[in-house]
């Protein structure tokens, strides 16, 4: 609630917030009428202490003194106060294995922006300040409501097997944090979201039940995925810049940052990243020496944490303002890097986002990005569910559309592509990829294809690129084969045979999608060609006699050219047809 500062004891909260530099919190979700509260308002540390420390009503001493006065005990009066279940029942010697537990209330979830939409904030003017600030909190608001609409269930029961979606919203505390924890202080715009566990079961009676944790940290990657294709539009759209991936670690997934920012000023803000690489190389060394192999890719991920916790610096005791921290930070990267590169930030990025634009057609096919999503998924993680494909779908729409609005329910309806045409079950709860639908029929593409996925000497995420590259140029040719024999053919003229006074019928293969004729022979196709000129020169005849006695017609207007064919960003068209049109 105060950052990274320290607050004294006895000092007021708010006063410590200025102090430290960090706004007040503020309640967001739908599920705050439950309790009284509101969108917006700033949460008190009474508030927080009864709600995300003790399980209680907010307004739990009001409602203590109101059942106190109309004769009520205070174990009454206090029960009366809690939402769900006691969290003294945790510690109740009559509960099985409840009392080893600590009472688990709320649930943190941070909301960071790419770095370079931290440069950017931390070094621009305040018009673009309050900008990537406004695009930060929509961004953030709808991941949450996709939470509260998709996501977030009720559960009870033994080991919570009844599940339901929750009876109004959520109730989350959000908390806005300016700087990273690095020993000399960095830019980094990230919201601090405390989602409350207590929730409304659906049951009309109002009572109140714990959220299925699970179930919300199951869709935290598809969830980070969807804040961040949000957070590119609003950017793209209140300050026209466009994105580009950018490829942090060689053959490992990309990241998408805001175009034309200098990368030199990405360095000078991932100060932590740095500290992490430097220490990865010591673990890993030692992770060879234990196990005599490379880490994979799971355990890649485990040594970045452990680099990370042995790093992490100590909380700062200097205090500043978000005023003098830009001050600050504006003066840093000018010693290092120059006043130009620092100036003409804006500008340089609405400069490379004309050229991006010109060059990317932000068009989505929902079939291709099917396969490139199955691919992806399959190759990184072999069986998977339908929220790892969500995750990549959303992947898929950051990288193909860099920034401009997606239309609502596109990610769903690549995902359900996917499930429908390119999966089959796996196990109970699994599905994995079919290769009988994605891999052709013929050998020799299967021979090409199928070492795309086991070239072992490659980073996991460049076998997954490989392979969804090579399905798409098949799609692609496959495509290319259904409109050419989709064009119409010339009618076909059957001629008499010179060696039989009837000739045989002409037969029409679908297969093929041509005219054959059975036992043609040469001199029937010489016969052939010479009717075929006589019929010619006799039209070319009549036309020209026509032409004379008539005179030359008057030639009609020019008609019309019909407005070019504009497609809207974001839209998809049908596969397989040459004429536009949204699907």
């Amino acid at each position: 609630m105060v950052g990274d500062g320290h607050r004294p004891a006895g000092k007021p909260l708010r006063a410590a917030q200025d102090e430290a530099g960090v706004p007040p919190g503020v309640w967001k979700g739908r599920g705050l009428a439950a309790v009284g509260l509101k969108a917006g308002d700033v949460v008190t540390e009474r508030q927080a202490e009864l709600l995300l420390g003790d399980g209680r009503h907010p307004d739990a001493d009001q409602i203590e003194r109101e059942l106190l006065a109309l004769g009520k005990s205070p174990v009454q009066a206090r029960r009366a106060t809690v939402l769900g279940r006691p969290i003294e029942h945790n510690r109740s010697p009559k509960t099985e294995k409840a009392k080893e537990r600590t009472p688990w209330l709320a649930m943190d979830l941070v909301f960071r922006a790419p770095s370079t939409a931290h440069v950017a904030w931390a070094l621009g003017d305040d018009e673009t300040r309050l900008v990537l600030e406004l695009c930060q909190d929509i961004a953030r608001d709808k991941t949450l409501a996709w939470f509260e609409d998709a996501v977030a269930e009720i559960r009870w029961g033994s080991g919570g097997k009844h599940r339901k979606p929750v009876r109004d919203g959520l109730i989350v505390a959000v908390f806005r944090h300016y700087e990273s924890r690095a020993a000399e202080s960095k830019p980094l715009l990230h919201d601090h979201a405390v989602v409350s566990i207590r929730a409304r079961r659906p049951d009309g009676k109002g009572t109140w039940g714990n959220l299925s944790a699970d179930s919300l940290m199951t869709h935290i990657v598809a969830a980070d995925t969807l804040y961040l294709l949000y957070f590119m539009e609003e950017v793209s759209a209140r300050l026209g810049w466009a994105w580009e991936p950018r490829e942090v670690t060689p053959g490992r997934r990309p990241v998408m940052e805001i175009a034309g920012v200098d990368q030199r000023l990405i360095c000078w803000q991932s100060t932590r990243r740095q500290q992490i690489e430097d220490a990865l190389p010591v673990l890993t060394a030692k992770y060879e020496e234990k196990h005599g192999h490379a880490p994979g890719e799971r355990a890649t991920y485990a040594l970045a944490c452990q680099a990370a916790d042995q790093t992490r610096p100590p909380k700062r005791t200097e205090l500043l303002s978000l005023t003098e921290l830009r001050k600050r930070w504006r003066t840093s990267a000018i010693r290092a890097y120059g006043a130009d590169a620092v100036d003409r930030l804006a500008e340089q990025a609405r400069a490379t986002a004309a050229a991006v634009w010109a060059r990317v057609r932000p068009v989505v096919d929902i079939a291709l990005a099917a396969v490139d999503v199955v691919t992806v998924v399959y190759v990184m993680r072999g069986a998977f569910k339908r929220h790892h494909l969500l995750a990549e779908a959303r992947r898929h729409l950051s990288y193909a559309l860099r920034g401009q609005p997606h239309h609502p329910g596109l990610d769903e309806r690549i995902v359900q592509t996917v499930v429908d045409d390119y999966t089959r079950p796996a196990s109970r709860r699994m599905m994995t990829a079919d290769l009988r639908a994605l891999y052709p029929r013929d050998t020799e593409d299967q021979a090409v294809l199928r070492p795309l996925t086991r070239k072992r000497s490659a980073p996991q995420y460049e076998r997954a690129r490989l392979a969804a590259g090579a399905l798409a140029t098949r799609v692609h040719a496959t495509r290319r084969a259904e409109r050419l024999r989709s064009r119409t053919r010339p009618r076909a003229v059957a001629a008499p045979a010179a060696s039989r006074s009837h000739p045989r019928p002409f037969h029409y293969a679908r297969e093929a999608s041509r005219v054959l004729e059975e036992e043609t022979g040469v001199d029937t196709v010489e016969q052939t060609r010479r009717t075929l000129e006589a019929a010619a020169a006799k039209l070319q005849d009549g036309i020209l006699e026509r032409a004379v006695a008539h005179g030359p017609r008057p030639q009609p207007a020019p008609a019309t050219a019909p407005p070019p064919h504009t497609q809207q960003p974001g839209t998809e068209h049908t596969p397989g047809r040459t004429t536009g049109g949204v699907a």
